[in-house]
């Protein structure tokens, strides 16, 4: 007789709950059974009594062979044979009555169809469940969608042996997803290296930006960085974020992954602005300018009034291109509706939920709205919808002025010659209380968060503050969601960073309430998910870079690097542990993206300072002032270290206590000489920069995602070091110009 316990253990292990983790240091952890009892439960199942578990347990062994169908089926384009597995109750002898009958639809609407008819169709697996009923599995042919793509297959059973009739015929209709075996690669890294600027885009200083980078400080990068021979400009999330401090400025911590911040707006640039009296008024009255001022001058970035100003700018260019463009059909007009009528109901749910949250008090956390405005489909939402129409079309409008001047510059990078162009960066989630997740609460999974379990850097844990994608729920609807996720990260970039690519495979849920050191990994149909992030790398020309730092087994290393997905590699990791020397350039692999470091880490000065020590230690993160001690001890290693792997490198350094611009090259250069397609140049190393951008686990007591660069863009364009990194490259193969021809199509 099984336990209560034994019934959750059996149960999360179909849903998917791993029962254990081996951390970094190799220790065991089992999974609690609260912690898989609370995971259940976000999960929507009953995990009330042995009677109800027993029962989940019974209709999860039968699945999916009394489903028919599944809802979505994801295949190579290189599966022999290529076919589509439908369930079907079947008794001993009643084969020859079968008659399966189909129609697959592909995305310009052209219809195949076909037959099987008796022992035509071939039973390639049967199960007799405990009632001792037979099911069989057959395979539907769909040999038309050999092209990459997405599929809709309709198909129809029907028996001809008694009780069998045309009345009780099972139809069904899925989705089917016919993917490539590997992600892009443009032709000029088939065999070749290049190199680029990794820039927080918000943190540009310029003598034009409204105190924060913008899109006009990306297209003077683009510019310098071409020049000298970059094949790419790496930037961090643009996801819409609610620009509040301390909590609204990450760009990891999203109220939509599928639109952009308006604040990365280029002012200077709205289509039309010339020709708008209100708005050249406003922005050139004395109060305004004098505003302006003040935000480009202030140490860190001030997100609120930032997005004030904007906003009540984009408000005067709106209404006239409300008036102008869009009543009188103009073909600006005619673009923007064009561009809303492509992106139908996510655009529209967004749109109304920053309208809401607007009229609500800029409250960007649907749970705490008014329940009537707590659905995208209530009566009540659609009524503010209706009644509130030119504010929605305003929202959208926002999304569409993005979208042009991102278009432009990924043009520019194209006809500049950059063999990748833009590269991007999708954060692993978004805010519970965004638009994302009240869009799609059905594939939410409310009550728990998404984190990390404890580590060396982490003692506690880190929990992320955002719910996790339902693994079943994600399957059910088709992928629709992830599918669109992809496509609009991926659009106007010539490469995209995925992060936390250990998510593929499992996130660490959390369940509410408790401490991140109580939570357990939940398992994702990895197989699918990279399919599908293959077929939408291919349609955009999009490389793919896994973020596989951390607990990354090689297996799962492996399998990411099979689908031609580079992977991440940080000098500061890159060690021939348990002997703590640096890994040799030529050692790392050669599909990879390598550098220094990244925003969660100190930066080169920092890091050979020993800052991110002792701010750890000013901050009250280390258990004691010993551990603090030991850590600053091991750090003056590390740097002897480093200075000896340049010099077997003929890099040739002695050994300072300061960050030197000379040494900052030497350790460029000595990355430069790994085989790894990409390297990535930090900004903030090559300007001396000593703080981190972002202090995981801390909110206030530390200015994270607010510092801005030491240098303006025109300052960085007078500076030698950009010039002198290119040489070293170009010696080592990464600083070639691309011609135009070489370069990927935006599309």
């Amino acid at each position: 007789m099984q336990t209560t316990e034994d019934l959750i253990k059996e149960l999360s292990g179909l849903c998917g709950i791993l029962p254990e983790y081996w951390d970094m240091g190799g220790t065991r952890h089992e999974a609690s059974v609260e912690t898989q009892k609370a995971i259940l439960c976000a999960l929507g199942i009953n995990a009330g009594s042995e009677e109800v578990l027993a029962e989940e347990i019974k209709k999860r062994r039968r699945h999916p062979w009394e489903s028919f169908l599944a809802p979505v089926t994801v295949l190579s384009c290189s599966a022999r044979p290529l076919g589509v597995p439908v369930y079907l109750p079947l008794n001993p002898g009643e084969e020859e009555g079968i008659s399966l009958s189909w129609t697959l639809t592909d995305e310009n609407g052209n219809k195949y169809e076909g037959a099987l008819l008796g022992n035509a169709a071939v039973i390639t697996e049967e199960r007799i469940l405990e009632d001792e009923k037979r099911f069989v599995r057959i395979l539907v042919p769909c040999e038309s969608a050999c092209e990459p793509g997405y599929y809709t297959l309709s198909v129809k059973a029907e028996h001809a042996a008694k009780g069998h009739n045309a009345k009780t015929a099972i139809k069904k209709t899925c989705r089917l997803i016919v993917a490539p075996d590997e992600c892009y690669l443009p032709p000029t890294l088939a065999e070749g290296k290049t190199w680029g600027l990794s820039v927080n885009l918000y943190s540009v200083k310029s003598a034009r930006n409204w105190g924060v980078g913008d899109f006009g400080d990306l297209r003077d990068l683009v510019r310098l960085l071409s020049k000298e021979g970059a094949g790419f400009v790496g930037i961090n999330p643009l996801h819409a974020i609610p620009n509040r401090c301390p909590l609204g400025v990450s760009p990891y911590s999203p109220v939509s992954r599928l639109f952009k911040n308006f604040i990365y707006i280029d002012m200077t640039a709205l289509p039309g602005a010339e020709k708008c009296k209100k708005l050249k008024n406003l922005i050139t009255s004395k109060k305004f300018s004098s505003a302006l001022n003040r935000l480009r001058a202030q140490e860190f970035i001030n997100y609120e009034r930032v997005a004030s100003l904007k906003f009540e700018a984009l408000g005067h260019a709106f209404e006239y291109f409300y008036k102008h463009d869009y009543l009188a059909g103009t073909s600006s007009g005619r673009n923007f509706r064009d561009f809303t009528e492509n992106l139908d109901g996510e655009l529209d749910a967004f749109a109304a939920y920053m309208a809401l949250a607007e009229k609500i008090g800029c409250a960007f956390n649907w749970q705490a709205w008014p329940e009537k405005y707590k659905t995208n489909r209530s009566k009540t939402t659609e009524a503010f919808k209706a009644k509130n129409k030119k504010k929605i079309i305003f929202y959208k409008y926002i999304q569409w002025v993005i979208e042009l001047q991102q278009a432009e510059i990924a043009k520019l990078a194209q006809a500049s010659g950059m063999s990748v162009g833009l590269y991007h960066d999708l954060a692993i989630g978004s805010s519970g209380g965004g638009s994302d997740d009240w869009a799609h609460q059905d594939v939410i999974a409310f009550d728990v968060d998404v984190g990390a379990p404890p580590d060396g850097f982490n003692p506690k844990g880190q929990n992320w503050g955002f719910p996790p994608i339902k693994p079943e729920s994600l399957i059910e609807t088709g992928y629709e969601f992830l599918v669109q996720t992809l496509r609009r990260n991926m659009k106007h970039g010539g490469a995209i960073r995925i992060d936390h690519a250990l998510g593929i495979f499992r996130l660490f849920w959390i369940p509410g309430g408790t401490e991140a050191s109580a939570g357990a990994y939940v398992r994702y149909p990895s197989e699918d998910i990279l399919r599908i992030i293959a077929l939408e790398s291919m349609r955009n020309k999009t490389i793919v870079i896994a973020e596989d730092l951390g607990t990354v087994g090689d297996d799962i290393k492996e399998r990411l690097m099979s689908f031609k997905m580079l992977s991440y590699r940080l000098l500061y990791f890159e060690r021939n542990y348990p002997d703590p020397s640096f890994r040799q350039p030529e050692a790392y692999p050669s599909m990879a993206l390598c550098a220094v470091t990244t925003h969660d880490l100190p930066t080169l000065s920092g890091y050979w300072q020993g800052r991110d020590i002792m701010l750890r230690n000013k901050l009250g993160l280390y258990r004691d002032e010993d551990a603090m001690k030991a850590d600053l001890l091991d750090r003056e290693k590390i740097r002897k270290l480093l200075i000896e792997a340049l010099n077997s490198k003929d890099i040739r350094m002695e050994e300072t206590d300061e960050m030197t611009e000379e040494l900052c090259l030497a350790v460029y250069e000595y990355l430069s000489k790994s085989p790894s397609k990409l390297l990535s140049v930090s900004l903030d190393d090559i300007t001396g920069a000593r703080d981190q951008q972002n202090m995981p686990g801390v909110t206030t007591a530390y200015p994270s995602w607010m510092r801005k660069t030491l240098l303006t863009v025109d300052e960085l364009k007078s500076v030698s070091i950009v010039r002198r990194l290119s040489h070293i490259f170009e010696k080592d193969g990464r600083s070639k110009q691309t011609t135009k021809q070489d370069c990927r199509s935006t599309g």
